[in-house]
């Protein structure tokens, strides 16, 4: 089956039709769809969703480093008290984004580590978010003894990164609509890394593939990612299909 590693589905922009868009998906053997969290407004949507599709959607909790702002504390403490109440699949999406606003970087960093340590501590994989901060985010992991199993969100850096990434175990990239952009460059990272090192994704309703680049992204596109790494890779579409779906068991235990 085809799996999707990170998905908002939750949001807002599939109010419209998020159950026929989900029932296409799952007729089409995208069976499995995790979402990470945002910040506390959008816990109780995410919830919402998890409940009503308990066998395909699958929540993770974390704070996005977007919406670290003066009251990190306060999200920070709503994240960790939903960790001690229930079981999550993974941390997430947690990491470092200054290509909008560096006012908050010090917070970004202070809430990134905290989460990979509750990751730790509670054996859960973590979706790790870095938007013009790969040196940012490496610096935060490398100082860390212990890291959790994790996937690399939205990978979009070079080969070299890519292998400083897998290099520090337990690690996967994902991919998703941005290997099909003409000027990426994402596809000859993807020519470069080993398929056991990949996951699929779609951070829908973000970043849609080409044919739809510019539009809503929707859980069926992922097909379109898993074929254009097929076709980079010059293997089959099957091949894709198992291999990350064993690596995204790999991360999340499902």
């Amino acid at each position: 089956m085809l799996i999707d590693t990170h998905t908002h589905l939750y949001s807002e922009e599939f109010d419209t039709d998020r159950e026929q868009l989900i029932t296409k998906a799952i007729s089409n053997n995208i069976k499995r769809f995790y979402l990470p969290n945002i910040d506390s407004e959008s816990i109780s949507r995410m919830h919402d969703l998890e409940k009503k599709y308990p066998e395909n959607c699958f929540a993770m909790m974390g704070l996005h480093p977007c919406s670290v702002k003066e009251n990190v504390e306060d999200e920070l403490k709503l994240v960790k008290e939903w960790l001690d109440k229930r079981t999550y699949v993974g941390v997430g999406e947690i990491g470092i984004d200054l290509f909008w606003d560096k006012t908050f970087f010090k917070e970004q960093q202070h809430a990134f580590k905290t989460q990979i340590q509750w990751a730790v501590d509670f054996d859960y994989g973590i979706s790790i978010h870095c938007r013009d901060a790969f040196d940012e985010v490496y610096a935060c992991l490398t100082s860390f003894q212990k890291l959790p199993r994790s996937i690399f969100h939205c990978f979009s850096g070079n080969t070299e990164q890519a292998n400083k990434i897998i290099a520090l175990g337990n690690f996967k990239l994902g991919v998703g609509g941005v290997v099909t952009f003409k000027n990426s460059g994402l596809d000859k990272v993807v020519k470069d890394i080993s398929l056991e090192h990949l996951v699929l994704e779609t951070d829908a309703p973000y970043l849609a593939p080409v044919p739809h680049r510019g539009k809503r992204n929707e859980p069926g596109y992922i097909m379109e990612v898993a074929r254009k790494i097929a076709q980079i890779k010059e293997i089959s579409l099957q091949e894709v299909e198992e291999v990350t779906e064993r690596n995204s068991n790999f991360i999340f235990g499902k």
